[in-house]
């Protein structure tokens, strides 16, 4: 498999302080298989759809003063470079959080967060790839960096990664497209003082594909879940934003299921 162009979204996974209950809920809700865990990386342990690698749920590590982080999902950007893409990182005001650290022959790894607050990740992938499945039930669809900062994320993201940007025709919605050539990759959305609460720092929205939106939500709150944003109709898809037991908010849609017509795009 060729290398994935930089700055393509190739992985995601999230820290949980019940592991087994976060097994137990995506296992219902998206229906995720998981495989054994990995001592050796920290209990690191894959999610699977259909067999093929999907995620990944890991126990917490304790930060420098013993206290957890809060249960998140971070989504990995694709680089040829991880280090170099550090640098990067810290020249566009930006701040590295671990690494860049080697896993074993999997790749190398970096933890970042951009000016306004939002965590993502670096992959440099060596044997482990990222997605085997993409766009299906089951299995990453999309993702948007939600901020709080618009600007920052605007100014920030384009340098390190080669981003084109485009804006969508909407005067509800702030929010922009960053493409890789034809390709769109990654949305940016402003969160506005109502739109979540004060204590929801800004974030990078995974979302998950289903087959049913509606039928999921239904298995989402029997397994203790929450729902942020109840289902929605778009051009896109049906979707719907939602929180896991342990407070990881994450995006839920059916690509399958849509409504009007498709937004119009300008260059920013």
């Amino acid at each position: 498999m060729a290398a994935l162009p930089e700055g393509t979204p190739c992985w995601a996974d999230a820290m949980f302080s019940d592991l087994e209950g976060a097994k137990a809920f995506y296992g219902d809700v998206l229906g995720w298989t998981f495989g054994e865990s990995s001592s050796e990386f920290g209990n690191y342990t894959q999610a699977y759809s259909d067999g093929r690698a999907v995620a990944a749920v890991v126990p917490p590590m304790p930060g420098p003063d013993g206290t957890q982080a809060r249960s998140a999902w971070c989504l990995y950007l694709a680089s040829p470079d991880a280090a170099a893409t550090a640098e990067k990182i810290r020249g566009n005001g930006g701040e590295v959080l671990m690494g860049p650290m080697q896993v074993g022959g999997f790749g190398t790894m970096v933890i970042a967060r951009d000016p306004g607050g939002v965590v993502f990740g670096v992959w440099q992938a060596g044997t482990h790839e990222g997605f085997e499945k993409q766009g299906e039930p089951g299995a990453y669809c999309w993702a948007e960096v939600v901020t709080r900062d618009p600007a920052e994320a605007d100014g920030f993201f384009p340098a390190v990664f080669p981003y084109g940007v485009q804006k969508m025709g909407s005067e509800q919605v702030d929010y922009k497209i960053f493409r890789l050539g034809e390709q769109p990759v990654l949305g940016r959305m402003a969160m506005g003082p109502a739109d979540l609460p004060p204590e929801v720092p800004s974030y990078v929205s995974v979302y998950f594909a289903v087959a049913d939106v509606d039928a999921a939500i239904v298995r989402l709150r029997a397994g203790g879940g929450t729902v942020h944003m109840e289902p929605m109709d778009s051009p896109f898809g049906r979707f719907a934003v939602v929180g896991d037991p342990q407070g990881a908010a994450f995006g839920i849609i059916d690509t399958g299921t849509t409504a009007g017509d498709m937004p119009t795009l300008t260059d920013a």
